[in-house]
């Protein structure tokens, strides 16, 4: 009984599909099953453990996949963040509308920069992303006007359905959960068929040798670039979520460490795991939550359990829970 109960979470953890399915189903149940056992503000925490994820998949895209370390995905993150604040307080766009003008201008950041940057390798790919964001985030500081500089730029949600004395508001936490999950579950869905299309595959192929790619006719600069601008996509609905979730947008979420953060998430939970991502941004945004109550330099104990992490257990949290399956 229990070793068929171990091949049947071995099976589901290998299979990238069962696996996307029972997070869904964990997700859609954790408002009902967390104020039974914990404080309801966990669920809170839970849906910004999500959006976060999104923003360490973006670079898990690049990086598990194609091989690319990106410390510019604050960038694109900033983008879906400024283009939703712009939409409503200057524009008087709608909550959709808004959404929709954020995702766009993180997509169109992503290809801009993406068509220069993907002709790079190693390091100079990594400056090179450093480089773009740095300049969007000391233009998002000096442009005050548009983007409130230092101060940000605060707004009221629009209602996400307004039929008469029917509404549906973000201003209601259940409200505001689902909306964050829906999207968090598509994009999560979307990352799943692109890892099983033939154009996941050639992410693949490229990052095991380029030269070899090449050779057998596959177009590495597109394919590159298509990942970049997905994984630019990617970030951009995390920054449009996170902008609705704390009713602003701020420059400080354009700076490299921000990206750095993402990076070391993704490397916590397990480079090129599906759902590596949520493992290592849920560990580590738990850790800071419940340490910094204990004591103010809690920071000095993440970074070492980072640093143990990466030393005994390369691979990550997915790694670590595929050696223990196979034992």
């Amino acid at each position: 009984m229990e070793y068929s109960l171990v091949l049947k979470v071995k099976s589901i953890i290998q299979d990238k599909r069962k696996l996307f399915y029972l997070f869904s189903i964990i997700t859609l149940a954790v408002p009902i099953i967390i104020p039974v056992f914990f404080d309801p503000y966990w669920i809170k925490l839970y849906s910004e453990i999500l959006i976060w994820s999104l923003l360490a998949a973006s670079v898990n895209i690049l990086f598990g996949y194609l091989g690319l370390l990106s410390f510019g995905q604050a960038l694109f993150f900033g983008f879906g963040m400024y283009g939703v604040a712009i939409a409503i307080t200057k524009f008087g766009f709608g909550l959709w509308g808004s959404f929709a003008f954020g995702i766009f201008a993180s997509t169109l950041m992503a290809l801009i920069s993406g068509s220069l940057a993907v002709r790079l390798t190693w390091h100079y790919f990594a400056i090179i992303t450093v480089v773009f964001s740095l300049i969007f985030y000391f233009v998002a500081l000096t442009w005050k006007p548009i983007t409130g500089g230092d101060d940000g730029l605060p707004f009221s949600p629009p209602n996400i359905l307004d039929l008469g004395n029917f509404k549906i508001s973000l201003t209601n936490s259940t409200h505001q959960y689902y909306f964050i999950i829906f999207f968090v579950l598509l994009c999560y869905y979307f990352i799943l068929k692109l890892l099983e299309s033939p154009l996941g595959k050639a992410f693949i192929a490229v990052k095991e040798n380029n030269l070899k790619s090449e050779l057998i006719g596959l177009d590495t600069y597109k394919i590159k670039l298509l990942g970049f601008v997905f994984a630019g996509l990617i970030a951009g609905v995390s920054g449009c979520l996170f902008a609705f979730y704390g009713r602003y947008a701020s420059a400080s979420y354009m700076f490299y460490h921000v990206s750095g953060e993402a990076v070391v998430w993704t490397i916590i939970g397990g480079v090129g795991s599906f759902l590596g991502p949520i493992f290592g941004t849920g560990l580590l945004i738990v850790l800071r939550e419940e340490l910094s109550h204990i004591w103010d330099h809690y920071l000095l104990i993440v970074g070492t359990l980072v640093i143990l992490i990466v030393i005994f257990f390369p691979n990550g949290i997915s790694g670590l829970l595929k050696k223990m399956l196979k034992n």
